[in-house]
């Protein structure tokens, strides 16, 4: 119906029979509203899918949407090398990371924010305005007088860059595309043009250059205008709400708040068709003629703006008329236009054409008529003035009322979480985690945020006290970290501690601890380190507020029984998961000595740094157990102890576990009243004969400490008393 309105009122303007009235609207409107060229209005795709073609239309944002934009400039993909490993019997990994920057335009009008973010479906930047991935941002909103992006200008040259003025985009530099496969993502971002809803009269108004004036119409959230013509801009809220184009006062309004229908006298009809030899004409097609169903896709305000899809059926009928709407609306609203949409073609079967005296030549296409002897109202859709000045009205009928609410919903939508990503919480353990022999010092970096959404961070080491820094590659998978609220007390390493329990608070609400059985305890599961104790918990008592109660405890963890004794308040606590352990090589040798470790996550607005005084727990045989003096009756001391490999940690056969080292050896000191005495031995006893105690004139008590000897680093020393 819109459609031959358009066209009659096109017809009007521009041909010869419409000089009467065209000349109160002239060309102006004939140009800008019925250019002669093929009708091609926005369509919904093309706000979803980011292009990057030559000729491609940049959209006129209205109220608030989201849109894909242009890609209007970019460099090519910056490379960027980091080197780690490379130790002993380790090969050294090359990582290889790609960065871009492109400029994306997103309105051809101007506008007042930038919101959300997404790329390829995922946020990219929060509703608080953080970035889930690491790149710089600008936006530019499009002003007549907005100054070249700097970045643009010192690659074109100054002379050269464009300003994109009257253009609104977004400038990313340096965007980091590990998360996207190492390619640009597809990205649509929220725009705000005006706070609001926009009254699509408004719209019509603007887009006319004021050819059009905007009178009472619905208003939608948000409207992108695209196509060739302003006719393809505005014709889809025409046919389907029902607005007509009127000539007012010299002018066309787009308005739904037409006159009251005009009555047509009984015998005014009649004697006009009798003088021109018409007559009055009515046409009422069948049923099955008009569509069954009408559907309307917009983009939905109640699920992030995705396509939405509401229908309106009557039963019958296989037609279905498809429409899309370049607009932002709520299921309500979209489900009456549908409704509204069948009703009207349902009405619209029903058509007439009658002629009247040339003193109604003043009458308009999309004025209402009520005839004589015909129900309900009627609009005229065009007007032929004919020999004589006759009139030729040809009318449709309208359906009974106007759009009315109706209950609809989105169904269920699966939108992205928006979470923020926090500052990087980076722990850095020099631990024997994962017990493999190895010559090189080894430690492990983890890392998490204080919010759900983070997700990795970059490291470079200094193994020179922060004079240079090497890039070390970057985080594991983020780990489950926390500090100890309570005290873990004091127990041996060789029986299930059930005494003990330690509170842990997590670092965010995202983390959790399960409870594990003691097969899967003796298959290595929930080992954890609390502080430089390495421990596995079998029991995990969640107490809300991030907080967990672990007992159940198995102690001191691949040699680690050193270190239950010095356990207190806010000791770190790290999951030990294979996944999320990031290794850190210093260079060879490298003992005794602090090495610093620095985090730069998205969220960070500083490095996130970690200092570790290096003792080379990787490389260290783990210290002798049941060491034993025994006096003998001719004076001797017997000393024997049992040794531990790096090797084995788990001894499933029963038979001795690998060495882990070269050879075998190990220290063995002796200390009382008189000299000391050092040995290195072989095997794993000593026999401290009287004669050398009567030389080393210890014949009283004795201080006995044994420790292994590894091809990198020694063991801690094992010490007993013997009276």
């Amino acid at each position: 119906m819109a459609t031959l309105i358009l066209t009659a009122v096109g017809t009007a303007v521009g041909g010869p029979i419409g000089g009467a009235i065209g000349a109160l609207i002239g060309q102006q409107a004939d140009v800008a509203l019925f250019a002669p060229k093929r009708r091609q209005g926005p369509r919904l795709g093309e706000l979803a899918v980011q292009t990057s073609s030559y000729s491609t239309a940049i959209p006129k944002i209205f109220g608030r949407m989201r849109v894909a934009g242009t890609v209007i400039w970019a460099t090519d993909l910056q490379e960027r090398r980091s080197t780690s490993g490379g130790g002993k019997g380790q090969p050294k990994t090359t990582n290889y990371s790609y960065s871009a920057s492109f400029a994306v335009a997103l309105s051809a009008r101007p506008v007042r924010a930038v919101r959300r973010i997404w790329a390829d479906g995922k946020l990219l930047r929060g509703a608080a305005g953080d970035f889930k991935s690491r790149t710089k941002y600008r936006v530019y909103f499009g002003d007549e007088d907005q100054a070249a992006d700097p970045l643009i200008a010192s690659a074109e040259g100054i002379g050269n860059a464009p300003a994109f003025r009257g253009i609104a985009y977004a400038m990313f530099e340096d965007f980091e595309l590990a998360d996207y496969g190492n390619r640009i993502p597809s990205l649509t971002f929220e725009v705000v043009v005006e706070e609001g809803p926009v009254a699509i009269g408004a719209i019509a108004e603007e887009l006319s250059g004021g050819v059009v004036a905007g009178g009472e119409t619905p208003t939608v959230t948000g409207f992108a205008a695209g196509g060739n013509s302003v006719r393809a801009a505005i014709e889809p809220f025409s046919e389907l709400m029902g607005l007509p184009l009127l000539e007012e006062a010299g002018r066309l309004r787009l308005t739904r708040a037409v006159a009251a229908p005009l009555d047509i006298a009984a015998g005014e009809e009649g004697a006009a068709a009798r003088g021109s030899g018409g007559r009055t004409e009515m046409d009422r097609r069948a049923s099955a003629s008009v569509a069954g169903e009408v559907s309307v896709a917009y983009h939905d305000a109640e699920r992030d703006y995705q396509t939405g899809l509401q229908r309106a059926g009557r039963g019958e009928g296989a037609v279905v008329e498809q429409n899309a709407l370049a607009a932002v609306l709520t299921p309500s609203e979209a489900k009456a236009i549908a409704e509204a949409r069948l009703a009207a073609l349902l009405a619209s079967r029903t058509s007439g054409k009658i002629f009247l005296p040339p003193r109604r030549a003043g009458l308009q296409p999309g004025q209402l008529l009520r005839l004589p002897g015909q129900a309900g109202t009627w609009r005229v859709s065009r007007k032929t003035i004919g020999a004589g000045g006759l009139v030729s009205l040809d009318l449709a009928r309208l359906a009974a009322g106007s759009l009315a609410v109706v209950e609809a919903d989105s169904g269920r939508a699966s939108a992205p979480r928006d979470v923020r990503i926090g500052a990087t919480t980076l722990r850095l353990l020099d631990l024997p985690l994962y017990g493999e022999p190895t010559d090189r010092v080894r430690l492990y970096a983890f890392a998490a945020g204080a919010e759900e959404g983070w997700r990795r961070a970059e490291l470079t080491a200094s193994f020179d006290g922060g004079v240079s820094w090497t890039a070390v590659g970057g985080t594991g998978a983020p780990a489950v970290i926390g500090r100890a609220v309570t005290v873990l007390g004091k127990a041996g390493s060789a029986l299930t501690d059930l005494r003990s329990s330690v509170e842990i608070e997590l670092l965010n609400e995202g983390m959790w601890l399960e409870s594990r059985s003691d097969a899967a305890l003796s298959a290595g599961a929930n080992l954890a380190a609390i502080g430089e104790e390495l421990v596995q918990f079998g029991m995990a008592e969640a107490l809300g507020e991030r907080r967990f109660r672990l007992s159940r405890l198995l102690r001191g963890r691949r040699g680690t029984e050193w270190a239950s004794a010095g356990h207190g308040f806010g000791d770190d606590f790290v999951l030990i998961e294979v996944d999320c352990a990031a290794i850190v090589e210093p260079p060879a040798g490298f003992l005794g000595a602090d090495l610093l470790l620095s985090a730069s996550g998205v969220g960070d607005a500083v490095p996130v740094e970690a200092r570790r005084f290096v003792t080379g727990e990787t490389v260290r045989p783990p210290a002798p157990v049941h060491l034993q003096a025994l006096r003998l009756a001719n004076g001797d001391v017997a000393i024997s102890w049992i040794r531990r490999s790096r090797g084995g940690w788990n001894w499933a056969s029963g038979s001795d576990t690998p060495l882990g080292e070269e050879r075998e050896a190990y220290l063995v000191e002796i200390r009382g009243a008189g000299a000391a005495r050092t040995e290195t031995v072989g095997e794993p006893g000593f026999l401290y004969g009287a004669a050398d105690q009567d030389t080393d004139g210890n014949e009283g008590a004795l201080q006995i400490s044994a420790r292994q000897l590894g091809r990198a680093a020694s063991s801690r020393w094992t010490h007993i008393s013997l009276p």
